[in-house]
């Protein structure tokens, strides 16, 4: 899955990139509004992480523009601005949760993971669809009697999938799931982690449509 973050401190911009990637994020970091928006304008995220506080374009303006446009990305705003009228009004302008700084990483990481669940219509914290399930928290899969564990990228590609059941995902849209702006993209990474997931969970378990793409069965 790819964030985009946007926070102009450094200290915490670096924690919190080096967080979501540990946790299998791929992430994108601008520094300002006016970046933040061009960037949104592409649809190449699935969740938005907004300080407020930003250089060229407040982040509320942000946000406000980003509804306008009729988005409807995850927003978490993640902000030092911690007045119940600013959290009343970040809500009602269209945010999905609301963070005081300074806040624990674990926690960003399960609000994150909630946000994206009620996204795609799911309110249970295992990702499934009916055969496979995948425990974002732990990076688990489970498929018939096995359960095991995935690596970063593996769970990320399997992620990316079970958000969509019964969808192709071509070889692009899940580069763009996977890896951020500065990452290099080897030309057979994709095929490398399908195999991955296959060999642990079965080979059944991701379909490939030729000249097509990849999917989880619905």
């Amino acid at each position: 899955m790819r964030i985009l973050l946007v926070e102009d401190d450094d200290m915490i911009g670096k924690a919190v990139s080096v967080a979501l990637k540990d946790a299998a994020y791929a992430v994108d970091w601008v520094k300002d509004g006016e970046t933040a928006e061009r960037t949104l304008k592409y649809g190449e995220h699935q969740a938005v992480l907004l300080d407020l506080g930003l250089p060229k374009r407040d982040g509320m303006d942000v946000l406000r523009h980003l509804r306008k446009a009729g988005s409807r990305i995850p927003v978490i705003v993640i902000t030092a601005r911690d007045g119940v009228e600013s959290r009343i009004n970040g809500l009602d302008l269209g945010a999905d949760d609301y963070l005081v700084k300074p806040f624990d990483i674990n926690e960003l990481l399960a609000r994150l993971r909630a946000v994206v669940r009620r996204q795609g219509g799911q309110a249970a914290p295992l990702l499934t669809n009916g055969r496979v399930s995948l425990d974002p928290s732990t990076h688990k899969a489970m498929y018939q009697d096995a359960t095991v564990i995935l690596s970063a990228r593996e769970f990320a590609l399997l992620h990316a999938l079970l958000l969509h059941p019964g969808r192709i995902l071509t070889r692009g849209q899940l580069e763009e799931h996977l890896y951020g702006w500065s990452e290099e993209v080897e030309s057979n990474a994709v095929d490398f982690l399908i195999h991955g997931v296959r060999k642990k969970l079965g080979a059944e378990v991701i379909k490939n449509v030729r000249g097509a793409g990849w999917m989880v069965e619905k």
